[in-house]
């Protein structure tokens, strides 16, 4: 059965008609709006969520809590990240998506970092529910280009990389999983290009940036000369493409909206007419004692209960969902830890792993705990990394409880995060006096294909007085850990071997 969304109207040689969308064909091509502030894409994306509501389950990534009106219309439930844990948010998307609840994930009042790190969060939990709830979904990110910025900002490079990640994956990998992006954006320039690639359908607004008009006309398959046409277009105004919008570039304008957005565009009004002595009796007083001085930010709420919520629209998952988990014996532990271990040897066997994002190897490892069938708390992104480093030093994960490891771990706690994995390898062949590891081992374990940075990392830890790198009559390397008086076997520096 084909579902036609109607956008508004299109005119062409006089003739009025209306504009539809395919919403069965939106759901396996995806689709990318572009204008300026004030062109009308959010009212686009409004007039998008109302007429496929009945239709299909949604989600909104609202940075500005636009959308957040679509509650009562519509019935969809408002989530405050602001108010929520990473980790909450996560397994409220895996909820959500399992009780097929309509969402609008509120990011207003959080830093631009925060917005970053919880929108990935809710995604990632949108992406990684088993396949059983790989229900069609419309996934609709606002101003898209802070989520999946083209270049790097002032935000964490590890905010950055996980939130890019995730936006990566919802275009990119989410048809599979029955998740259909649609990305809005007011600087295609801004936009990371393999976000903006995997979409199929556009509907391109008013813009003014040379730059930005000459991306929408080559996405639309228009001449650099035809690109003027999109300073002219009105309010509400958009040149549509796409499987499921029109195979030729069609002009279309988008009709009215059932809800309103809380935040109205500006209008004039007059002036007040209170005289200058009047305002400054008023701006000019004296300011009130510290004491009765109303705080600017009231302090945030305590955590609602999320899967109180998601269960009033599915009360049968009550037992299931809802129920508490029996204390586990030390035998159901020590198998949950030779099952990660096995995981996350698993993930370090891709030889592409090492030069990989960690926020992408943190959603790989929570969809293979998905499916060996680890359904309790999965780690969080900090303990995921140590156990990674742990990992690939050879460190299993009853191992690395040992206090003889515990205290190796400390040790390398002097060293910047990213170099404590080289000196956990290190010392894990040492102890078992093994071959030292290869330039390539280290290369590759440190996240870098070039083999000189390798060897300066050893230089690096040999000047902080932790190793002694040494190097035989054949050229074959061996490295003592100081304060362990630990030695590795001699290998030759481009070596292979295993740590």
């Amino acid at each position: 059965m084909t579902v036609a969304i109607a956008m508004g109207e299109t005119t062409s040689l006089g003739v009025t008609a209306p504009a539809t969308l395919d919403l069965e064909e939106l759901l396996a091509t995806r689709l990318l709006v572009q204008g300026n502030s004030g062109s009308g894409k959010s009212h686009l994306l409004r007039r998008l969520l109302e007429q496929s509501a009945p239709w299909v389950q949604q989600a909104v990534i609202d940075p500005e809590g636009d959308f957040v009106t679509l509650a009562e219309r519509f019935g969809h439930l408002v989530i405050d990240a602001e108010s929520q844990t990473e980790q909450g948010l996560q397994l409220a998307g895996e909820r959500a998506r399992e009780h097929r609840v309509s969402t609008v994930l509120n990011l207003e009042g959080l830093d631009a970092e925060g917005q970053m790190r919880h929108a990935a969060a809710f995604l990632s939990g949108l992406f990684e529910v088993p396949r059983d709830h790989w229900y069609p979904m419309l996934v609709v990110v606002d101003e898209a280009q802070l989520f999946a910025p083209a270049v790097a900002g002032e935000v964490s490079d590890e905010a950055r990389k996980l939130s890019l990640g995730a936006m990566t994956n919802l275009m990119c990998r989410g048809r599979k999983r029955g998740l259909a992006g649609v990305i809005a954006t007011q600087r295609l320039a801004k936009l990371a290009k393999n976000v903006a690639a995997e979409a199929s359908n556009f509907l391109m607004g008013r813009t003014f940036l040379d730059i930005d008009m000459a991306r929408a006309a080559d996405l639309l398959g228009m001449e650099r000369r035809q690109a003027e046409a999109f300073r002219d277009l009105e309010r509400g105004h958009f040149i549509a493409l796409g499987p499921a919008l029109s195979r030729r570039p069609l002009s279309l304008r988008i009709a009215a909206t059932e809800t309103e957005a809380r935040s109205q565009s500006p209008r004039l009004m007059p002036m007040p007419s209170a005289g200058l002595d009047d305002a400054r009796t008023v701006i000019l007083a004296a300011p009130p004692p510290e004491a009765a001085r109303t705080p600017r930010r009231a302090p945030a709420p305590a955590p609602p209960d999320l899967l109180s919520q998601l269960i009033a629209y599915s009360p049968a998952a009550v037992a299931r969902v809802a129920e508490t988990p029996e204390t586990p014996t030390p035998e159901a532990l020590a198998d949950r830890r030779a099952r990660l271990d096995a995981i996350l040897a698993a993930i370090l066997a891709d030889p592409e792993a090492g030069f990989r994002a960690i926020g992408v190897l943190y959603q790989d490892f929570l969809v293979r705990c998905r499916i060996e069938g680890l359904r309790a708390t999965p780690p969080d992104l900090p303990t995921f990394r140590r156990m990674l480093t742990h990992a690939r030093a050879g460190i299993g994960a009853a191992e690395s409880e040992d206090a003889t490891w515990q205290d190796i771990t400390a040790r390398a706690g002097v060293l910047p995060e990213d170099m404590q994995g080289i000196y956990l390898m290190l010392a894990r062949a040492a102890r078992d006096h093994a071959p030292c590891p290869g330039d390539e081992t280290l290369a590759r374990a440190y996240g870098t294909r070039s083999l000189g940075r390798a060897r300066r990392l050893l230089a690096y830890m040999e000047e902080r007085g932790l190793i002694v790198c040494q190097t035989d009559g054949l050229g074959r390397r061996s490295v003592t850990l100081v304060e362990l008086a630990w030695a590795t076997a001699p290998a030759h520096p481009d070596a292979e071997a295993v740590a």
